[in-house]
């Protein structure tokens, strides 16, 4: 039992930082640099990313995400998604929790570097009149939406699975502006109704959709080709991504809230504990904080020891 439990220990890390053996080389290089950064301990950032809600919000994001033709097309054309998608998510993560606990240099310069990888993400489209649309990934309107569908994403997720935050949703919304306008977002929401606002923009103007194209990265990202170990605790953090999504996407994209019957599951009950045992393998604080928490320290930073 100790044996299968310290394999399935290190399917998780692996899947979330690439690595099972030790942290991945950049973690310890948070540790540096000479300012606080743009996020503190005991901001909302702070409290949104350091909780386990981050996993099921990913998985919302990339649901949110595909329903842009220009988005999807970058990632369906310009990514080896499906033949290593662990790869990706580490990238992605590793961009996340720089900006969040890296100081400013390192948050900009992981910003820099992305946004650099992107000049060659770039191509055209049929928008849903028929038209050839281009698109890149660093247009600052494409730029926006990916900003909206991941700050909407954990936002909501937290409310649901994570703990209080500090100032509140439009504490964190405000904050993570900052990664927006890192990553060319010209207009970040700076509040939870303004964000609301600019994503039922999006909603109404048309230029979302769902084609062949979607359905097949749906399917995809319902039945990712993770260890057979972490297959039953995925299925469950699926469940929770789409009962946390507005109904409207959940029906432009196909989904439901699983049922049995006219019964309906208790996704958010399961997602809790799937979440809590992910916790338990992962700890209560990552290496990414660990290694921020020593910078803010060596600076003298008071709020280093909260």
């Amino acid at each position: 039992m100790r044996s299968f439990l310290r394999k399935w220990q290190d399917e998780v890390k692996k899947t979330f930082t690439g690595r099972a053996d030790e942290v991945p080389d950049w973690v310890p290089k948070l540790a540096e640099g000479n300012d606080p950064g743009y996020h503190l301990p005991g901001s909302a950032i702070w409290a949104v990313h350091g909780s386990m809600s981050p996993i099921v919000a990913g998985i919302r994001t990339l649901l949110m995400q595909a329903l842009h033709p220009g988005a999807l097309a970058g990632v369906h054309e310009h990514s080896s998604f499906r033949e290593d998608p662990l790869i990706r998510l580490a990238n992605t993560i590793r961009w996340i929790f720089t900006v969040t606990y890296g100081s400013s240099e390192a948050a900009e310069n992981a910003s820099r570097r992305v946004r650099r990888l992107h000049e060659a993400v770039q191509g055209s489209y049929s928008d849903n009149l028929g038209a050839q649309r281009d698109y890149s990934a660093n247009d600052p309107e494409l730029a926006s939406w990916i900003h909206l569908a991941f700050t909407d994403a954990f936002l909501t997720a937290h409310k649901i699975w994570g703990g209080a935050i500090p100032g509140g949703p439009d504490a964190y919304v405000r904050e993570w502006a900052q990664a927006g306008r890192l990553m060319g977002v010209e207009d970040p929401p700076l509040t939870e109704a303004d964000m609301h606002r600019q994503l039922d923009r999006w909603y109404e103007s048309g230029e979302l959709r769902v084609d062949g194209r979607v359905a097949e990265t749906v399917e995809f990202i319902r039945n990712p080709p993770l260890n057979r170990m972490l297959r039953p605790g995925y299925r469950i953090l699926f469940a929770g991504a789409v009962y946390s999504l507005e109904p409207r996407y959940r029906q432009m994209l196909g989904l439901a809230v699983p049922r049995l019957g006219p019964v309906a599951l208790p996704v958010r009950l399961a997602t809790k504990a799937v979440l809590a045992v992910v916790r338990l393998a992962l700890g209560r604080r990552g290496p990414s904080e660990l290694a921020a928490r020593e910078r803010l320290r060596r600076l003298g930073v008071p709020a280093a020891n909260a």
